[in-house]
């Protein structure tokens, strides 16, 4: 487990899956995701069996409360491309329907999941896709994390009957460590 002071990160264990589902679903959360149909536990199933076979670039992880051992978030380092040493960071705080919420609980896992990307895993860029209306995970990356805008995708998500842009933003190895 990659311990901090009231967080822990964790590999995501058959257990957790019902979390996780039930996490995907909240309404105000699935529009945020690429994948916006309800999910059932099967498909929660199938995902977990695809995740142990790409152990090798994909890095899961629960996010737990560290005194009650809680599940309260998922986390993660995907789609690792290991030649130019990038992964796409994904992440949410389940719990309470926090979502990313202000209680330095997103903080506090955002900094270890990049600790651990730059600092043990050796990544270069970690990057995120966010759509334009993500007005909460867009402040937060970029003004607690000093993530940058690297581009952006014209009508790239259809969501409450309008097309929206999609913002591609990352974090540099570089600037992490500068911090």
């Amino acid at each position: 487990m990659i311990k901090g002071q009231k967080l822990g990160l964790r590999a995501v264990e058959k257990e957790d899956l019902p979390f996780l589902r039930d996490w995907r679903n909240i309404n105000e959360f699935r529009k945020h995701f690429r994948e916006v149909r309800e999910l059932s536990l099967t498909d929660q199933e199938a995902w977990f069996e695809h995740l142990q076979k790409t152990k090798h670039i994909n890095y899961m992880f629960i996010i737990v409360d560290l005194e009650t051992q809680k599940p309260i978030g998922a986390a993660g380092l995907l789609y690792i491309n290991w030649v130019i040493r990038s992964a796409d960071f994904s992440f949410y705080i389940g719990d309470k329907n926090k979502y990313i919420g202000n209680d330095g609980i997103a903080n506090e896992a955002t900094k270890l999941l990049l600790d651990y990307g730059f600092n043990n895993l050796n990544l270069h860029k970690v990057w995120m896709e966010l759509y334009e209306y993500d007005s909460q995970k867009l402040d937060f990356f970029q003004n607690d994390f000093n993530f940058k805008v690297d581009g952006l995708l014209r009508d790239n998500c259809f969501e409450d009957g309008r097309y929206w842009n999609s913002f591609i933003i990352s974090l540099l190895s570089k600037n992490y460590k500068n911090k």
